[in-house]
């Protein structure tokens, strides 16, 4: 028996929180194409895509994908990923935490006392800097922080903090100067802003930063610097049958500190 936890506005389209199927030995992906089949009629859309996918609070990328298979007693959560806001605004919405990416400009005067600046004006916001360049994608960010907040829901986070956890998985490492020295703040290098929190603040937050903003975010393709960075070869690469597959492996290392 597999049990299927529904978050967000799955719920909505499948008008449950949860659901038990008697399979065993089901993919990932044959779970997506069955649920799609017996979606209800009259309900919320569900084309099985924008999914994070939890298997017993561990990100399925960071095991095998949509080629994962399913096994008797495995509890899996489904997390749909809202996008919005303008080609400004990255936003997402993750275990029902509203989150917003703001890549900041090389100009932009800001240093580790900037931020502990920031955090006291916003309390109610987790903020988190991390150097652009350890970032891949938008996909790759939203699999770092659904680990961090599925490790905080479970209690057992490599930190005591939220945003320091979020940086030491952005890192690959549980050694927080070596983290803050690879992967924060540099003087003229660029870096993206991570806020946690409710909207409002997050509205506020955006109208401070919007001026020294980039227009775009992660336009840069950083997945050469990543694999050099991870020793991440060609080889390691074609072992893992995705098409996120360096994705897929920066997420399995952060899973497994």
């Amino acid at each position: 028996m597999i049990t299927v936890n529904f978050t967000g506005g799955a719920r909505k389209s499948f008008d449950t929180n949860e659901i038990m199927l008697n399979k065993n030995n089901f993919t990932v992906k044959q779970l997506i194409d069955y649920l799609i089949t017996v979606k209800p009629k009259n309900t919320a859309n569900f084309d099985g895509k924008n999914l994070l996918i939890a298997i017993n609070d561990i990100d399925s990328s960071a095991l095998d994908g949509y080629d994962t298979i399913l096994k008797n007693n495995d509890v899996v959560n489904i997390i749909p990923i809202i996008h919005g806001g303008s080609l400004l605004r990255t936003q997402l919405q993750i275990l029902s935490k509203n989150i917003e990416i703001f890549e900041m400009k090389k100009t932009y005067h800001f240093d580790n006392n900037s931020l502990n600046v920031l955090r006291n004006e916003f309390s109610d916001l987790i903020i988190q800097a991390i150097s652009t360049k350890f970032l891949l994608n938008k996909s790759h960010i939203k699999k770092i922080i659904l680990l961090s907040l599925l490790a905080k829901k479970q209690k057992n986070m490599i930190s005591k903090k939220l945003e320091t956890d979020i940086l030491l998985r952005f890192a690959g490492t549980t050694q927080i100067n070596q983290a803050i020295e690879n992967v924060g703040i540099k003087p003229k290098n660029s870096f993206t802003l991570i806020a946690i929190g409710n909207k409002p603040s997050l509205e506020k937050l955006f109208k401070k930063l919007i001026k020294n903003m980039n227009d775009f975010s992660l336009r840069k393709d950083n997945s050469v610097f990543l694999k050099k960075y991870f020793q991440i070869n060609k080889k390691h690469l074609d072992s893992i049958h995705s098409n996120s597959a360096l994705e897929d492996i920066l997420a399995e290392k952060a899973c497994i500190l």
